[in-house]
């Protein structure tokens, strides 16, 4: 697993030099000239930790959220102060844990965020589906969320045992949802679970636009090693076969693909926090990415707090991004959207795509991975399940070693991978 990640790092950066996170950290972060500057807040409390989730998160207690928050409008404002007058950020994701726990705080957050940024494509929040009910839901909408997105996992009951999930009720759901309308309503679902078929995750899709979304995700299965999960996943080539059934089901349905796992019923339903250019991460265990560098946060709540508190950035780890790191981050998140725009890439770097990676890009048509449509590289079927088996390859030899690390140590001196 490492040697194939490896390879492709060394090949791609054309270096044999690894990607170094370091203790080390800038106080002032130099976001100002960034373009399409998304923003993301993480909220770690939930009621209970499901054992399949690798995010940072905590039981909820309301006083030790309400603490967490105090510190977080504080890092929103100390960041922001950086900038003179609004920074223009197209997007505000709410991520977790189970944001709508602080559904009575998020007026606080966003009123502290406002103070330092014109939100211009919408604000969205991750619920649990205990969290869909009218009073919530109004709570959000009153605080100026406008996407919302539903932790379901799975509406089958086989599935929600394994998962440890409660029975979700459709009913209630649909009522809450047509009680407190958004733009957009999605719903996330897991695939390639154990002896999983197209007919359960197609009868999940069907339900779920059914009592009210029209935006839906379906999410790998992946085994980090420090969850209690003891689900195993799926073969690779029943989870290809699986993927294109139901990708190939959704077009038919006229469902538009807005990204690898993401599909939705109408043309302007959206939710994604990971394909931005740059964005800013507040709250334990968030990133941010600029130009030229990647941070970190601390994934410890105590910690986060003392930091804040002493005026001092929450920053875990940085990495200082060579040019060619730079963009084959650009082009691994880029592409999640299964689209590629060379225009974008050249106004980004100021080099053509094809004088950095004409190779590449040949051989990726030559194997059926990509097509060009109108100047656009897009991603085909086939091209779509190599990268999901790639990122696979790359959360285990990357993120799982590094959340696994940043778990147990809020501060670590160096992670090399």
């Amino acid at each position: 697993m490492n040697l194939i990640t490896d390879l492709t790092r060394m090949w791609l950066t054309r270096s044999t030099r690894p990607f170094v996170f370091k203790s080390e950290y800038d106080e002032k972060l130099p976001f100002s000239d960034c373009e399409s500057l998304g923003v993301y807040v993480h909220i770690p409390f939930c009621r209970r930790l499901c054992n399949f989730c690798p995010y940072c998160k905590e039981v909820y207690k309301q006083e030790e959220c309400d603490q967490y928050i105090d510190a977080l409008i504080r890092e929103i404002h100390m960041v922001g102060n950086q900038h003179e007058g609004k920074k223009k950020a197209t997007s505000l994701y709410f991520g977790g844990g189970t944001p709508a726990l602080a559904a009575d705080r998020m007026s606080d957050i966003i009123s502290a965020l406002r103070q330092h940024f014109d939100i211009t494509e919408g604000i969205g929040v991750e619920l649990h589906p205990d969290n869909v009910v009218p009073s919530v839901l109004q709570k959000l909408k009153d605080a100026g969320v406008s996407k919302i997105s539903i932790g379901i996992q799975s509406f089958r009951s086989k599935y929600q045992s394994i998962l440890g999930r409660n029975p979700v009720d459709m009913e209630a759901l649909q009522q809450s949802l047509s009680a407190v309308s958004f733009e957009t309503v999605s719903m996330d679902f897991i695939f390639a679970l154990p002896d999983q078929t197209y007919e359960d995750l197609k009868a999940d899709i069907d339900d779920a636009f059914r009592i009210g979304a029209n935006h839906v995700a379906i999410y790998p299965f992946i085994d980090f090693t420090f969850t209690n999960s003891t689900v195993k996943a799926m073969p690779k080539k029943q989870k290809r076969e699986l993927l294109d059934r139901i990708t190939l089901y959704c077009k038919e349905k006229g469902y538009v693909r807005s990204s690898i796992w993401t599909f939705s019923s109408e043309q302007d339903a959206r939710y994604s926090s990971m394909t931005r250019d740059n964005f800013l991460g507040f709250g334990c265990s968030a990133t941010t990415l600029l130009k030229d560098q990647f941070k970190i946060n601390t994934f410890s709540v105590q910690a986060y707090c003392d930091r804040i508190n002493s005026q001092t950035l929450p920053t875990s780890l940085t990495i200082r991004f060579t040019p060619r790191q730079r963009m084959i981050y650009y082009l691994f998140w880029t592409a999640y959207s299964t689209k590629v725009d060379p225009r974008a890439f050249e106004k980004f770097f100021g080099v053509p795509l094809s004088k950095m990676y004409g190779f590449e890009l040949w051989l990726a048509r030559l194997l059926g991975f990509i097509k060009e449509h109108d100047g656009i590289l897009e991603m085909t079927l086939k091209g779509a399940f190599y990268y999901h088996y790639y990122e696979n390859f790359y959360t285990l030899a990357y993120i799982d070693k590094m959340w696994g690390i940043m778990r147990k140590k809020a501060f670590p001196e160096k992670i090399t991978l």
